[in-house]
């Protein structure tokens, strides 16, 4: 007998998009992203420029021939029913590491063996049937000149596994994130030697991880051997652009300021010596630390949820959807170690075996396959103005079939800004975890991800 698991491997590495602002929109007949929908007013402002040609642009690659089918989505890792009649405006200007890039985002339906190719290679096949083409027809549709800093991809694909006991198909995720001038290079290109060396100096994530891509190896490159690794002085006439957007929209600065999440709360939930962590970056000093922060009350979470009432029910009704929310436990603000966490219950979609399995197993894989590929569009769809300190996402688990069955409650409360880093593609899941609590039916637990496989 065999066991067919389906899991999205990823961690939606790229673009966290502001001014999405809790707003949940449905497609529209154009196709492309309307600049009514759009708060930030530096974003707002690019749509309403390029809107005509980002529509003919989203017509054009819809009609384009691949060789599995590929549609646009402003979601990745959409099962193959579901993207026919998904949200096709793919193209977007986001922000990414202080930079404007105009997105593309889409679903391939190719399903590689991953017996007969190596992580490298169905990256670098996605890359030049879909990457490239695509590529091409933004270039022929765009000036070069176009007001943003680069132009990004986020693309899902197919990895199927059979082994004898269990055949199981997952997603990765290739990411590419092209400095302006090299897209145009790299659409004119006609060598893979031109293109590889164009790539060793731009990013790219293959599900979450920084990747060496390699158009002619099996295996990948060594990342910390490329260029983009090597610190380089800021290059004056490719920022010029953002620098002057961060400098126009309070948006962008209230972005750019200090973190929502004070330096003593990463500590406090971070374990003492985080492994994976790197204390130089996500650490602070003694000689850093404000003065402590009033006490929070119940009563001040209760401000929040009568103040965003209408926003909080909202999101239930699309979480339910969209995100498998729960219908009675609607998000809710609510006060953890003297700071507002977002409350998030969400029901897994993965099924388990028996209660007498692994806790930690269990812990591992509700965050890895399915809690971790939602938490970029959970995370968009909140207001960067929004004052809160911490996500709380409750994953309730099933562990035995039936109306009564046996369940676990596994909750994954985390810092803002550690979260904005990972979906950023900052920092690895156990970076995440590392500066985070996990509690299984309330009693809190040390997570390694490495150690559980």
């Amino acid at each position: 007998m065999k066991l067919r698991l389906s899991f999205r491997f990823s961690r939606r590495p790229l673009f966290l998009a502001i001014a999405l602002a809790m707003s949940f929109s449905v497609p529209r007949a154009s196709a492309q992203v309307s600049p009514s929908e759009i708060l930030n007013p530096d974003l707002k402002a690019l749509e309403e420029s390029y809107f005509q040609q980002l529509k003919t642009l989203n017509q054009s690659i819809a009609k384009a021939k691949f060789s599995f089918p590929f549609y646009l989505s402003r979601f990745v890792g959409l099962d193959p029913a579901q993207q026919a009649e998904a949200d096709s405006r793919g193209l977007e200007f986001v922000r990414f590491q202080d930079r404007v890039i105009l997105k593309v985002t889409g679903n391939y339906n190719a399903a590689y063996d991953t017996a007969r190719l190596t992580q490298n290679e169905r990256a670098a096949a996605t890359f030049r049937t879909v990457v490239l083409p695509i590529l091409n027809l933004v270039t022929a549709s765009l000036p070069q000149d176009l007001a943003c800093d680069g132009i990004g991809f986020e693309i899902s694909h197919h990895a199927h596994t059979r082994e004898r006991s269990y055949d199981y198909e997952g997603k990765e995720i290739l990411v590419v994130v092209l400095d302006r001038n090299d897209a145009w290079a790299l659409s004119s290109a006609t060598t893979d030697s031109a293109r590889q060396d164009i790539l060793n100096r731009n990013k790219i994530y293959v599900s979450g991880t920084d990747f060496g891509l390699s158009l002619t190896e099996r295996d990948p490159l060594n990342v910390q051997a490329l260029p983009r690794s090597i610190p380089a002085k800021p290059d004056a006439t490719s920022t010029a652009r953002s620098s002057t957007l961060v400098a126009r929209s309070p948006l962008l600065k209230s972005n750019q300021s200090a973190p929502t999440v004070s330096p003593p709360a990463l500590v406090a939930l971070a374990d003492p010596a985080p492994t994976s962590a790197n204390p130089a970056s996500l650490a602070p000093t003694a000689a850093d630390a404000p003065p402590a922060a009033p006490h929070l009350a119940p009563a001040d979470a209760d401000r929040l949820n009568e103040k965003y009432q209408a926003q909080l029910a909202s999101m239930a009704k699309e979480g339910a959807a969209k995100f498998h929310f729960l219908d009675y436990s609607p998000p809710t603000f609510m006060i953890f170690r003297d700071q507002i966490a977002l409350q998030m219950t969400l029901r897994n979609s993965i099924q388990f075996g028996p209660a007498k399995g692994s806790i930690y197993k269990r812990a591992a894989q509700s965050f890895d396959l399915f809690l971790a590929p939602q938490l970029k569009d959970l995370s968009d769809r909140i207001s960067p103005e929004l004052d809160f300190q911490l996500f709380d996402f409750s994953v309730l688990n099933k562990l035995s079939p039936g109306a009564k069955g046996t369940s676990e409650a596994i909750e994954f409360i985390c810092p803002r800004t550690a979260l904005k880093q990972f979906v950023n593609a900052e920092i690895t899941n156990q970076q995440l975890l590392d500066q985070s609590a996990i509690l299984v039916n309330g009693v809190r637990i040390a997570l390694n991800l490495q150690l559980v496989e």
